[in-house]
C-alpha cells in the first residue's frame, strides 16, 4: 500500500479525491444545490478516474502494449459507462446519448489528436502499427453506419404504420455491433495477432508497478466511488446546464465526455510521452470503437431491464455528422503510422469546431 500512498502524496491532482466523500455528504445535506453538487462532482470524478487510470496501468503492465490498451480502454470506460447507466435509469436518454458520441469523438479527435501533440512535441517523429490503427477505425466506421441507417430512416413515410420499427431495429444493431466487436477482438488478439504488434521504441519506463492485489484493490473501491459520485452528477447536471447556458446535450458531449475519459487520457498522454505511441493511439482508437461497438449497443439491451422505455440508436443528425467526420478524420491521419505534433493541432481544431458549434448552436433534440 506504500506505493498507493506514495503516488497520492507525489501527485496533486489526487489531492482532489477527498472531495469524493464531500460530495456525499453534500448531496445528503444540501440535495437542491445543484450548481455546487454538479461542480463538486465533476471535481471529484476527474482524480478518481485517474486513480483507475494508475490501477489500470499497474494491471496492464505485465503485458504488452496491445492487450495493455485493450484493458486501459476497457477499465477506462468504466466512467463513461456508470455515469450512462445512472442516466439510464432515470431516462435521461438526451444525456446518454450525447455522452456516447461525445466520448467517441472525444476519443478519437481530443484525445489521439492531444497525444500526438504531446509526443511531438518531444520526439521530431513518431511512429506506430498503421495496421492496428486501421482495424479499430475500421470498427468505428462499421458503428457509423449503423447509427446512420436508424437516423436516415426515421423520417421515412412508412414509418408512421411501425411504431416500433425503431425499438426493433435498434434491438437487431445492438446485437449485430456486439457480435462484431467480439470478432474483432479474436481477430486482433488471437488469429492475426502477429499483425497487432507494437512499433519498437528506445526509450522504456524504468517506473515499478503496483502489485496486483493493490491495483485489484484500488479499482475495486473507486468503480464503488465513481458509481456514487456519478448519481449525484447526473442528478444535479439538468439544472446546473440550465445555471451555465449550456443544454444537456452541450454537456453530455462535451462535459460528461472530457471528465469520463479522463482515466485514459491519463494513460495515453503518459504513453506518448515515453515514445509508446502504440498504448495511445490504441487507448484512443479502442476506447472509442469499444464505447461504439459494446457500450453503446449493451445500452440499449440494458434499457430493457432498468430504463423506463427501450432506448433505441437514433441520434440527432448533428451528432451522426460529427462520428462520421471524426472517424474519416481518424482514418486519415492514422494512414501513414507516423505522427508529428501539427497532425495533434488538427484533430484538436476539428474537435474545438465541433464543441464551439454545440455551445453556441445547441442542436433541437426529440
Amino acid at each position: 500500500m506504500s506505493q498507493l500512498w506514495n503516488e497520492i502524496r507525489h501527485t496533486p491532482l489526487l489531492w482532489l479525491l477527498v472531495l469524493a466523500p464531500v460530495v456525499l455528504v453534500a448531496h445528503g445535506a444540501l440535495p437542491e444545490a445543484h450548481t455546487l453538487l454538479f461542480l463538486l462532482s465533476v471535481l471529484a470524478i476527474i482524480p478518481l478516474a485517474t486513480l483507475l487510470s494508475h490501477a489500470t496501468e499497474a494491471v496492464a503492465a505485465r503485458t504488452g502494449d496491445t492487450v495493455g490498451s485493450l484493458l486501459n480502454a476497457t477499465l477506462g470506460n468504466l466512467t463513461e459507462l456508470i455515469i450512462a447507466l445512472a442516466a439510464l435509469r432515470l431516462g435521461q436518454y438526451t444525456l446518454v446519448k450525447a455522452s456516447l458520441a461525445g466520448a467517441i469523438v472525444c476519443n478519437t479527435l481530443f484525445m489521439l489528436g492531444a497525444s500526438f501533440l504531446l509526443g511531438g512535441l518531444k520526439y521530431h517523429v513518431q511512429d506506430y502499427n498503421r495496421v492496428s490503427a486501421r482495424l479499430q477505425t475500421s470498427l468505428l466506421f462499421l458503428a457509423t453506419v449503423a447509427l446512420i441507417v436508424p437516423s436516415a430512416m426515421a423520417d421515412a413515410d412508412n414509418l408512421a404504420a411501425a411504431p416500433d420499427f425503431m425499438q426493433d431495429l435498434s434491438f437487431g444493431l445492438s446485437i449485430l455491433l456486439i457480435i462484431a466487436y467480439g470478432l474483432g477482438l479474436f481477430f486482433s488478439l488471437k488469429s492475426h495477432r502477429e499483425f497487432f504488434g507494437s512499433v519498437e521504441h528506445a526509450s522504456a519506463s524504468d517506473e515499478a508497478p503496483w502489485p496486483l492485489s493493490v491495483a485489484l484493490a484500488t479499482l475495486a473501491a473507486v468503480t464503488v466511488m465513481v458509481a456514487l459520485v456519478s448519481e449525484v452528477f447526473v442528478e444535479s447536471v439538468q439544472q446546473a446546464a440550465e445555471t451555465f447556458g449550456m443544454t444537456p446535450a452541450f454537456v453530455g458531449f462535451v462535459v460528461v465526455a472530457l471528465v469520463g475519459a479522463a482515466a485514459e487520457m491519463t494513460s495515453a498522454f503518459s504513453g506518448a510521452r515515453k515514445n509508446r505511441l502504440d498504448l495511445s493511439v490504441g487507448i484512443a482508437l479502442g476506447s472509442a470503437a469499444q464505447i461504439a461497438l459494446f457500450v453503446a449497443p449493451v445500452l440499449v439491451l440494458l434499457s430493457y431491464v432498468i430504463g423506463p422505455t427501450p432506448m433505441d440508436l437514433q441520434f440527432w443528425p448533428g451528432a451522426v455528422i460529427m462520428v462520421l467526420v471524426a472517424t474519416m478524420t481518424a482514418i486519415i491521419i492514422t494512414n501513414s503510422g507516423r505522427a508529428a505534433w501539427f497532425l495533434g493541432v488538427l484533430m484538436l481544431m476539428v474537435y474545438l469546431i465541433f464543441a464551439m458549434t454545440l455551445y453556441l448552436l445547441p442542436p433541437v433534440l426529440s
